[in-house]
């Protein structure tokens, strides 16, 4: 997957851009990990059942030089992506996403369309 500018997740109610006065400072305050080749990485694990540790993985990365980024809503494997929007069983679910991201845009790392 290529980096991006926005990006809107099939079936989302939103679309997510950079923000123009994203810092490298606020993503390493929000819990991004820098990476070996110097990208951003956060990610989180979807839990219906918190602390359970199981449910899908959200995972961010922001590019070096904060041009571009990934956004996607994965298996535990990480390998095949999943849509948590099509289905109202995954409300829970959702919930957890939009407060996820609605933090990230507060923090002026995205915008929110």
């Amino acid at each position: 997957m290529a980096f991006v500018t926005e990006k809107h997740l099939e079936d989302s109610r939103y679309t997510y851009k950079l923000s123009p006065n994203i810092k490298k400072y606020t993503l390493l305050d929000t819990t991004f990990i820098k990476n070996r080749i110097g990208n951003y990485e956060l990610t989180r694990v979807l839990e219906n059942v918190p602390n359970s540790g199981e449910g899908p993985m959200l995972k961010i990365t922001v590019k070096a030089d904060l041009t571009g980024f990934k956004l996607s809503i994965t298996d535990q494997s990480g390998l095949k992506n999943i849509n948590i929007f099509k289905s109202e069983a995954t409300q829970i679910l959702q919930e957890k996403f939009y407060f996820q991201l609605d933090a990230l845009v507060d923090r002026d790392i995205f915008v929110k369309n």
